[in-house]
């Protein structure tokens, strides 16, 4: 029996059109489906599992002073859920799992709420005159959690837009929460081409450091309240700490 238009799915409507138009004109259908909304090889788990370890390095590196909750159980919690990702998808993201999925939301949601929270408790402290006067300390703190932003909300971008990685790759969502250049134009895009975690990991970069979105557009609410969200931490603490940290050195 035939599939009613109710019945399909987003993209496989979107296909639907393809061959409909396709027949008209006799071409391929394939060629009217843009290459990022067509089903890809699993992505490979390496690239986020490395910037995952980098921040957790840099949230032990941060100062207790400057910090909300005691760092080894977090440490030890983010561990343990980066170990299950890890299980479940050692080299690619070729099994989507409810346990993973969770786990990689709480794993970043952990991360995210520590690291605002630091980036708080400095922007009080130095507002309140109650920060060290040591430039290294100071700058390192600032470091640190400008880093971490920028790997955190880097990974939500990753997990979060048209589903995720596994309904990225399995061309479950047709309609984009970021527009990539290659989206938009794609004849200058490689055959295949797909967003994978260094392209939304260049996204959070370009958001805290233009404080604007560059090349890459936020089309979905949640993309855009989360670009501010980001870019607010970053602008507070990157202001107060560079203003302390030159008034001291005076």
């Amino acid at each position: 029996m035939t599939d009613t238009p109710e019945h399909l799915t987003p993209v496989e409507q979107f296909v639907r059109r393809a061959e409909h138009i396709a027949g008209q004109i006799g071409q391929d259908a394939g060629h009217h489906v843009p290459s990022w909304l067509r089903p890809g090889a699993p992505e490979s788990r390496l690239p986020a599992v490395l910037a995952i370890v980098a921040a957790i390095a840099l949230q032990r590196a941060i100062p207790a002073p400057y910090t909300v909750v005691p760092r080894w159980p977090l440490i030890a919690l983010e561990i343990l859920l980066l170990l299950v990702l890890i299980a479940i998808n050692p080299i690619r993201l070729s099994r989507r799992t409810t346990v993973g999925k969770w786990a990689s939301i709480g794993l970043t949601a952990a991360i995210t709420a520590d690291n605002t929270a630091s980036a708080v408790v400095l922007d009080y402290r130095i507002l309140t005159g109650q920060v060290s006067n040591d430039p290294k300390m100071l700058l390192g703190s600032g470091a640190a959690i400008f880093i971490t932003n920028v790997i955190a909300f880097g990974i939500w971008y990753w997990e979060l837009d048209r589903g995720g990685p596994f309904a990225r790759q399995d061309g479950d969502q047709p309609y984009p929460d970021f527009l990539f250049p290659q989206m938009s134009d794609p004849a200058n895009a490689k055959p295949g081409w797909h967003p994978t975690f260094v392209d939304y990991l260049y996204v959070s970069f370009t958001n805290v450091v233009a404080f604007s979105p560059t090349d890459t557009m936020p089309v979905s609410r949640w993309a855009k309240l989360m670009m501010t969200v980001q870019a607010l931490v970053s602008m507070s603490t990157l202001a107060l700490v560079f203003a302390r940290a030159v008034n001291v050195l005076k």
